[in-house]
């Protein structure tokens, strides 16, 4: 300052007091409260030594020791409270036992089985299982075990893999890892699952697992899993039902078909081809009615059994109407019950609302979904549905003789017969008839006394015979019999013991011999002549020429014919030998 003093008094100025005063912008501050802090930020422009202008930025973060707002606080759950606690005793017991034995064989057989090596692994935990039974890790070693095998897959190691989760199942009812065995087991079996048109039964073994799982472990976080596999299982039953009911239907067998269908309807109500069911059921009860109009009947039966087989296929149509109004093929039933003269019916919108929720559920075909159709013999399972409960129980189910029975006495009932089941309970005609009381019927307009009650006789025995050869047995009064007797309105049962003085006509009814008319025995086969004697004309002790040894006791060779036969030491012939034979 006192330079700067000197050198004004002299009238020089320096170069940096020339320079013009640059004025400072002002400070801006942000503050920002979150919870329980208070950020400050606070930004301002500075000049260093040579003048230049830079920015500078403070933040500050103030802590709040109040009391935290209600709206702030987080409350949690039983279940994640529960779950945290359990994660945090997880870490303390893993922790605490890293370098135990038993904890080191089962990460070492953990780290075994995530590296395919399953039989390293099933070999780890068994000797673990073997030298600590009574380690903590037993329960999760077990279910390793059975893992193991699961994730090795084929048809031996999934047997096994069954046998270990049923095990586990035995030994920890009470673990929450007993749900996830049950689990398994089902999906076992829904590996294993063939095309509809193939073996069943592994199907039906995955949908009696999967019940056992919704069953017995209502609570499990693996319930939504285990309904949508059930519901899968079940599209493959249902699809395999109604391929064998289009197949009957083409061989025109309507009771095959009928039981079928119903069986679908009872069984499975979530079947994606649902429409397509009850359109073939009532297709083949109009078969049914189009086969009694073709039949030579009375009028008044006729009517009745078309009335009731066309009124049967009308309600298959409405049901496709009200129940399935979203469904592909709801207007072939709509244009079946217009061709019978039916009225058609209008859903509510409560039913279009849940027919439209449950068609969107189902997925679409993807083009990886036909390939694995194509090329892997799976199920198919893609529009199978994703709302709605399944099936837990089987109902009674619907086979064709019960439809046949059914056709029979519907006939009866419309012609007016007494329609037996056969379950009826056989009683004694003669006690049952003697224990009645006869009770007299009120005469006609005519004037004729009502027929009698039937009276039952004993059944002579088959060596006595009545006078004129034949015994009346309950008849009722009022019936023309053997005896000439008036006819009446009842109908009576004559048994007839033929007469042993009768003639041969009346000890056979009538009726002619079957057979030829001469009834003569036929004459004894006349037994052949004998064979003459073949005389022999070697002398005894005496041999065939062909036979007899030669003078000097050599065996003579038969004669080798050249032009026949030929071998390594027999040359056939050729050329002029083979034309002219004495060469």
């Amino acid at each position: 300052m006192v330079l700067a003093a000197a050198l004004a008094s002299l009238g020089v100025t320096s170069a940096w007091a020339q320079q013009p005063t640059v004025p400072t912008p002002p400070t801006t501050t942000e503050t920002t409260q979150n919870g329980t802090t208070t950020t400050t930020v606070t930004t301002g422009t500075t000049t260093d030594k040579n003048g230049v202008p830079q920015q500078t930025v403070n933040s500050t973060v103030t802590f709040n020791r109040g009391k935290k707002k209600k709206d702030d606080k987080v409350v949690q759950t039983k279940a994640t409270k529960k779950a945290v606690a359990k994660d945090k005793k997880a870490e303390l017991v893993a922790g605490a036992d890293a370098k135990l034995p038993d904890k080191q064989l089962y990460d070492k057989a953990t780290d075994a089985l995530k590296h395919g090596h399953y039989d390293v692994a099933r070999l780890d935990l068994q000797t673990m299982l073997n030298t600590y039974p009574d380690s903590q890790y037993q329960m999760r070693a077990k279910l390793a075990i059975a893992d193991s095998w699961y994730k090795e897959g084929g048809t031996a190691a999934l047997t096994q893999a069954e046998s270990e989760y049923a095990d586990f199942r035995v030994f920890f009812p009470n673990a929450p890892e007993a749900a996830e065995a049950q689990m398994r087991i089902g999906d076992i079996y829904f590996r294993q699952m063939d095309r509809p048109d193939r073996d069943y039964a592994k199907a039906t073994h995955a949908e009696e697992e999967y019940r056992r799982m919704l069953t017995d472990y209502p609570d499990s976080v693996l319930v939504p899993q285990a309904k949508q596999r059930l519901r899968d299982v079940q599209e493959v039953l249902a699809t395999r039902e109604a391929d064998i009911a289009a197949f009957y239907a083409t061989r025109e067998n309507w009771a095959a078909v009928i039981a079928r269908d119903q069986t679908v309807i009872d069984s499975y109500p979530l079947y994606s081809h649902m429409d397509d069911v009850l359109v073939g059921l009532g297709d083949a009860y109009e078969a049914q009615a189009r086969y009694v109009r073709g039949l030579k009947l009375a009028e008044a039966p006729k009517e009745k059994l078309e009335a009731l087989y066309d009124g049967e296929a009308a309600d298959a149509y409405r049901k496709v109407v009200l129940e399935h109004s979203a469904a592909p093929h709801v207007e072939d039933a709509r244009d079946r019950l217009e061709a019978m003269g039916q009225p058609i019916p209008v859903p509510t919108k409560e039913q279009m609302a849940e027919s439209a929720a449950l068609e969107n559920s189902r997925n679409n075909y993807k083009l990886s979904d036909r390939a694995i159709l194509m090329f892997m013999h799976k199920p198919d399972t893609v529009t199978a549905a994703r709302l709605g409960e399944p099936t837990m129980t089987d109902p009674k189910q619907t086979v064709a003789p019960a439809i046949t029975k059914k056709v029979v006495a519907d006939f009866n009932a419309a012609f007016g017969a007494k329609v037996t089941t056969g379950m009826e309970k056989p009683t004694d005609a003669k006690s049952a008839l003697a224990s009645e009381p006869a009770e007299p019927a009120p005469a006609d307009a005519t004037g004729a006394a009502p027929p009698a009650p039937l009276q039952l006789n004993d059944v002579p025995a088959s060596d006595t015979a009545a006078a004129g050869g034949a015994d009346l047995t309950a008849v009722p009064a009022g019936t023309t019999g053997a005896g000439g007797s008036t006819a009446g309105a009842s109908m009576g049962v004559e048994i007839l013991n033929p007469s042993s003085k009768g003639t041969a006509a009346d000890r056979t009814n009538g009726l002619t011999a079957v057979g030829p008319a001469n009834t003569e025995p036929l004459p004894p086969v006349e037994k052949a002549a004998a064979a003459p004697d073949v005389p022999n004309e070697i002398k005894p002790g005496e041999a065939p020429a062909g036979q007899q040894a030669r003078a000097d006791g050599k065996r003579s060779k038969a004669e080798y014919d050249k032009s026949e036969e030929s071998s390594s030491k027999h040359k056939k012939k050729k050329g002029l030998k083979k034309v002219v034979p004495t060469l």
